[in-house]
This record gives C-alpha cells, structure tokens and sequence, in this order.
C-alpha cells in the first residue's frame, strides 16, 4: 500500500461514507413474528481492519465483507469509551458507565458485578418480552458481590442476574486471570494452576496469575464459538420461541494467538491473523443461522467494543491501518479510540449494501432494540440510548442524535454535536503519548476540532471558537447534571 498521509487517508475513506436512499420499511411492529436477533461483539477491532471499511486493509475479511454487503454499513458509529468495561455497560444497559461507580478504566478479573441490582438490561428487557436469552463469551462487567470474587464460591450477582437465562463465557479479557471459564452463576473449574504469563514479543502478552488446568489459552475463541454455534442450532427447535444471543468474543484483543490454520493468512503479523480467526468465527455465526434456516427471522449486528491498540510503528510494520486514518488508537480520546465497525443485517427490513453515515452509539442498542419490539422504555432505563431503527429503515429525514458522549481510558471527556468534536484536555488520555499535556500559558486547555474539514483531527480549533468551545461544555456539563441525554417519555 503506497503511504498516504492519516488526513488523505481518511479523505479518501470518508468520500465512500454516502448515505444512501430509501429502503424497504417493513418492521417487526408490522409483522407476526418477533426476529431473533444475535448482537456479536468483538474486541479491540478497528474500523480500518474489515475490507468493507477499508479497501486498503492488508487483512482478509470475507466473511465480514459478506455481511455488510448483506445489510447496512455504518461509518459514524462510536463506542460510548475507547476501553472495553465501560463500553460494555453501556451496550447492555443503555447508559453511559460514566454514571456507575466505574468512573473510568477498566475491570479486572477478580473485580465485584458492575451492573446494579434492579437495572434493567437489554437481556432483561427481552426476557420479559417472551425471548429465550443467552451470552457467550467474554463478561468483563464483574462478577460476585464483596472486594475481591471468590471463584470457589456461586457467582451472584452474575449475567443471570441481568437478564440472561444462559451464560457461558470467562470473567475478564483474554490476558486477565484468572483463566477459567464460567457457565451461569459457577466456575466450571477452579483455577488451581498458576501460568507465569508472557510479554516476549509484541501483542504475545498475557498477565501472570491463576489458571484452570484445562484452559488452553489458544483455543478459547473455538470453544467459545462452538458454544454459541450449538445454542443456535439447539433453539432452532424451538422456533415459537424467539433468541437473544449475546456473543462476545475475546479476539483479536490481546494475545495475539491465532490458531495455526490462520497463521500467515493476512499481511499484518499475529494481529491480522488474529483478526482473520476472528472474521471465520463469524462466519461460523452465520453459517449456523443459516444451516437451521433462521438467517431470514434474524436481524444480526456486528461491532467492536472501541478501536484497535495498534500504534505507528506497527503501521510502519506493515503497512496496515487497523484504525484507517483516523487519529490514535484504543484507549484514546481521538477519533481511533471509539470509531468502530458496526453492520446490521436483518432480511426484509435493513437494504442489502446499505451505509448509514448517521451518528451512533453502542448505547442506542437497548432503545432499538425497544422500536423493533415496539417496547415502551420506562425513563429510570436506557437513560442515554437513542433509537436508530428510523436510521436503519432509512425513514429519517434528520439526525437521530444531537450528540454523543465518549470518554477515554483515563476519563477524558469527549462531546460530539455535528461535525465538532470537543474533548476536554490536552493529550491523548489513553496509550498514545503523550498521555497528558499541561496547558501552556496562553494556550488552550483543551481541543476542539471540525471533522467535516479535518477528519484527521490535525487543527485544534479551541481557542478559535471559544462560542463553540462555550457550548458544548455546558451542555456535557448539563447531562451530567440530568442524569440522561434521551429525553423522558409523556
């Protein structure tokens, strides 16, 4: 791939980035049958990975680049934090994390439930509308109640305790002990093996602590996707019923241990391998729902929890974008940190080779969600989730929302409206140095900047348009104080 500078690049990506006509309006409130719908969440994958999203992409994506051709593309999709616990709430509860007691960072793999009692949950909202509710793979919200959660011990609270009927996943990320895997409310083995970990090359990179003796860390995306596999083939017998699936796998976040049938298969090292693993187990996904003849009654969404931790000299590497041109990468408050991928196929409702340039957030999931069932959501849930179903019919004459709201690993707040995007404080806030940068006198104290005509977040426009710079801080500063950014029902 000939080097283009990160502005150009993303000039040339954004220029595909059309939002397209009108497509058939056809919903579940006008129909018979209630869709399944799978919501397959990967981890660490940027927008510039999937040939879909990024013509240049030095990693194959066959099966991705089928979905999207099979539905609708977003291109202004972002995840509600640059780092994967806090987007994660906000993708099964509708709100962002920012108003629990998880303030910023991350959960680790001892760490207590997150998710409060009584809040009400995408799986939850499901459960109660008649689904069969289910979740594979990674949790990373917390489990148990106390300091530190005592694996020997019932995991309450639990993913049962939000909603699902079924869970079958591991605590935290790939690289966080304890290793183990846990089915509904119990550790189906207990970690009584130690691994040393591993930091020897670059994205091979595990924490030391405590193991099952039966946890292999290479296979766990197969055995996590055999098990969302057989649950779909199994409610295929059930088809009065509909499902929920939740599948959340924990590639190609770090280690980097792609299978050895994959090794090889891309032009960006372990990590593109990782991604081409990743990219069959979705395959496998739909393969399935098509096998038990359920691809037409299901309406599926493919993302990623927050942007790819891939730096410049990994680009310089091999010449690959994980995060297309966008600025920075995972953890960040910059555009790379929270752009993700996100497709939508649902036959009969969303238009085959569809892209939406609508703004989004992962937090509009539960609102959606509600639209297609034709749910009222009651106002103590779903505080800061917007309903994209209008996006996805293509009915929409204006922007669903007015805003959204990010924030990076080390909390750095970041408010979107239109094309500005300010982010209040100097630096990164995530991996990319330098982190933080200390006010110079007379300088600005933040960032602001127009993604129309600087999509590459190159010119700090803060002291420029400090009515802008005004505006927007106030407003932030006002969701904070309501308690929600959608508006109440009545």
């Amino acid at each position: 791939m000939s080097k283009l500078s990160r502005r150009e690049f993303v000039r040339t990506l954004c220029a595909s980035a059309l939002f397209l006509g009108a497509a058939g309006k056809a919903t579940a409130k006008g129909g018979s049958r209630k869709p399944n719908i799978v919501y397959i969440l990967v981890d660490d994958m940027g927008w510039g990975d999937i040939k879909a999203y990024n013509a240049h992409s030095a990693i194959p994506t066959p099966n991705l680049d089928k979905l999207a051709a099979q539905g609708m593309r977003f291109t202004d999709m972002h995840a509600p934090s640059a780092v994967c616990t806090p987007s994660r709430y906000g993708i099964l509860t509708g709100r962002y994390c920012w108003r629990s007691r998880l303030k910023s960072g991350v959960l680790y793999g001892y760490d207590p439930s997150l998710i409060e009692d009584g809040r009400l949950t995408v799986a939850g909202m499901l459960a109660k509308a008649g689904y069969y509710t289910a979740g594979v793979g990674k949790w990373h919200l917390g489990l148990g109640a106390g300091e530190k959660t005592d694996y020997s011990k019932p995991l309450t609270p639990a993913p049962t305790d939000h909603g699902f009927q079924y869970y079958f996943g591991i605590p935290a990320s790939l690289d966080m002990a304890p290793y183990l895997y846990f089915e509904n409310d119990r550790a189906v083995s207990l970690p009584t093996t130690e691994t040393k970990g591993e930091n020897e090359r670059r994205g091979v990179f595990w924490r030391a602590g405590a193991m099952a003796p039966d946890f292999k860390l290479e296979q766990v995306v197969p055995t996590l996707t055999q098990k969302a596999v057989d649950i779909i083939h199994s409610r295929a017998k059930t088809q009065a019923q509909p499902f929920f699936l939740y599948f959340s796998l924990p590639s190609p976040h770090t280690p980097w241990l792609p299978l050895p049938e994959y090794r090889g298969k891309s032009h960006a090292g372990d990590y593109g391998d990782y991604v081409c693993e990743t990219d069959a187990m979705v395959g496998r996904i739909l393969d399935a729902l098509g096998e038990a003849g359920l691809a037409e009654d299901t309406l599926v969404v493919f993302t990623s929890d927050n942007g790819a931790d891939w730096k410049e000299s990994d680009i310089d590497s091999y010449a690959h974008r994980a995060n297309a041109g966008w600025r920075g990468r995972k953890a960040d408050a910059w555009e790379a940190g929270h752009r993700v991928p996100f497709i939508v196929r649902w036959p009969g409702h969303v238009r085959a080779g569809a892209v939406s340039a609508e703004l989004g957030s992962l937090a509009d999931f539960m609102a959606t969600t509600a639209a297609v069932l034709n749910i009222p959501l009651p106002d103590d849930a779903a505080e800061d989730s917007y309903n994209l179903l209008p996006a996805l019919e293509q009915t929409n004459r204006h922007p669903i929302r007015a805003t959204i709201v990010d924030h990076s690993l080390e909390g750095m707040f970041t408010i979107r409206e239109g094309n500005w995007q300010l982010i209040l404080g100097l630096g990164s806030g995530g991996f990319t140095e330098p982190v933080r940068v200390e006010q110079k006198p007379g300088g600005p104290a933040g960032q602001l900047y127009d993604l129309a005509s600087d999509p590459g977040q190159v010119y700090n426009l803060y002291d420029a348009r400090p009515d802008i710079v005004k505006r927007l801080s106030a407003l932030l500063e006002e969701y904070k104080r309501a308690g929600r950014t959608r508006p109440r029902s009545g």
